[in-house]
């Protein structure tokens, strides 16, 4: 049997299933509870409201967040959302995300509140590694972020500006020391802030090698 005639029976049970097919759009947040979420057990962390399809992290001594409780990929996805600085000066919707057998930290206006990267990267964090760019947040503005996570890179992308391009393979991904590891596999933090996080969906990649 040819590849192509693999592809489309895997296609096929995929779709009988009812599993997402590759390149299709699932959302991770119903907009209206926490469904398939916990709050995340940082220590001294703020309430987490939902309405009007907005997740609000109310902001912690020092972080507030929420984490995932199903399965996700551990490489070769994008995960898009829009998030806004509603109050306070620092990270608003930092992101937790998988990379293959490790974790890694998008992180959303930290360090006094423009700084932008991937924390950590080979031991250095977002504000010390290549990622590392600046962002003016508005307050009360929503912002659509997308990450893409692949065996070899990572991107991602702020209102379709690309922000973060790098290579990986070889490299070695981790979380920040501290807390950090309780919003794995896959989470949504803030500190000292409070923020909005909305329409939270992923896909797995149909062509993880393609640029996108």
């Amino acid at each position: 049997m040819n590849s192509r005639l693999i592809l489309a029976a895997i296609l096929s049970v995929a779709s009988a299933s009812g599993a997402p097919k590759p390149g299709e759009w699932q959302a991770l947040f119903d907009g209206k509870s926490l469904q398939g979420w916990h709050e995340t057990a940082f220590v001294k962390h703020g309430p987490v409201k939902v309405a009007d399809g907005i997740i609000t992290l109310v902001a912690g001594m020092p972080m507030t967040g929420i984490t995932w409780d199903g399965e996700f990929p551990r490489s070769n996805y994008e995960l898009r959302f829009e998030a806004a600085r509603l109050r306070g000066d620092d990270f608003f919707a930092s992101l937790t995300f998988p990379v293959k057998d490790s974790f890694c930290t998008w992180v959303t206006g930290g360090w006094g509140g423009d700084v932008v990267g991937l924390s950590s990267i080979d031991g250095w964090d977002a504000s010390d590694n290549e990622t590392r760019s600046y962002f003016n947040f508005e307050f009360l503005r929503w912002y659509a972020f997308r990450l893409q996570v692949t065996d070899d890179r990572i991107r991602a992308w702020i209102d379709d500006q690309p922000i973060i391009n790098v290579a990986i393979a070889g490299r070695t991904i981790g979380l920040r020391f501290g807390d950090m590891k309780l919003n794995a596999p896959l989470g949504f933090a803030s500190y000292a802030t409070d923020g909005g996080v909305r329409k939270v969906e992923y896909r797995v990649l149909p062509n993880p090698k393609a640029d996108r």
